[in-house]
């Protein structure tokens, strides 16, 4: 029997594993059976020239030499056939100078390739794919974005085998009670539907998805999850895992809460300068009568705080 958890994230409550949580994640992408998968999600992140049809897994997931001691090493590694070297890493929480890890993972893919005797033309690209559940990139406002090294005028990609990847699940969509319909509208492509998957499993039946999401690969994903085990230590990591994901979804609520009772109060504040009675600001805002009265008081009035 698959081992399910009740997931209080914001997104509602049901009884089904979480994408997102590294161990999860390398189950449905970083095992042999489910190839296909990896290959649908690294074609829909990459470019044109860099498309595969088919991957060797380099670090498949074996859950029989799982160990708490291994935790660090859930990102995928896999190689196409022309030799090019891919690594996709989910992240749950913001570390600090993610850049530089990237950077430091993306130096390990490319050097690690070259054995001893061999010269500098063995050297195959090697991209780096981050998936992020954080936003780590705030000057940019688009989820996906890629990263190489130009020459700083003209633009020129001379050093053309680094290739980094950032996708920012938060970016995708913003709010975090949109429904099945809202979701969908926001899908473009197929990295847009995996996307989707990651950060709204909970929305997504595989017997009864909308057009734009009927895709055989997404199916699969949706079935892997659905008969997902997990043994003791994988178990114990994973509850560990959501946690982070839990305290996230909880402060994101929170800062919700408060954007809007700040614009409940200015829209308060209006209506009582428009004239309307304390009553019905309260009812119209959803402030509570004490709240409309607080702010009805003359900036003078001793009884307010200042």
């Amino acid at each position: 029997m698959a081992y399910v958890t009740t997931i209080h994230d914001g997104f509602g409550s049901m009884e089904q594993i979480d994408p997102r949580v590294d161990i999860a994640f390398k189950k449905i992408f970083g095992v042999e059976e489910n190839k296909d998968l990896l290959i649908s999600l690294i074609n829909s992140i990459v470019g044109q020239e860099d498309q595969v049809v088919d991957v060797a897994l380099l670090n498949p997931y074996n859950p029989r030499n799982f160990s708490k001691e291994k935790l660090s090493i859930l990102d995928i590694k896999a190689k196409g056939a022309d030799g090019k070297r891919y690594n996709i890493e989910i992240q749950i929480t913001d570390d600090a100078d993610y850049d530089k890890r990237a950077l430091y993972y993306w130096g390990k893919l490319y050097t690690e390739q070259l054995k001893v005797a061999e010269d500098y033309s063995s050297l195959s690209k090697a991209i780096g794919i981050h998936i992020l559940n954080f936003t780590s990139i705030p000057e940019v406002t688009k989820y996906h974005n890629v990263f190489h090294i130009t020459e700083k005028e003209t633009g020129f990609v001379y050093f053309k085998d680094l290739e980094l990847h950032t996708i920012e699940l938060k970016k995708f969509s913003k709010n975090s009670h949109a429904d099945l319909a809202d979701i969908v509208a926001l899908v473009k492509n197929s990295l847009d539907m995996w996307v989707a998957f990651l950060t709204r499993r909970d929305l997504l039946k595989k017997d009864k998805l909308p057009s734009k999401l009927d895709n055989p690969a997404l199916k699969k994903a949706l079935s892997v999850l659905d008969v997902m085990d997990f043994g003791d230590e994988e178990r114990e990591a994973y509850e560990s895992h959501l946690k982070w994901l839990r305290l996230e979804a909880s402060t994101l609520k929170k800062y919700e809460a408060k954007g809007r009772e700040e614009k409940a109060r200015e829209v308060a504040n209006e209506l009582l300068i428009d004239g309307m009675t304390l009553e019905k600001v309260a009812k119209v805002t959803g402030l509570t009568l004490e709240v409309v009265e607080e702010l009805a008081r003359p900036a003078t009035d001793p009884g307010k705080d200042v």
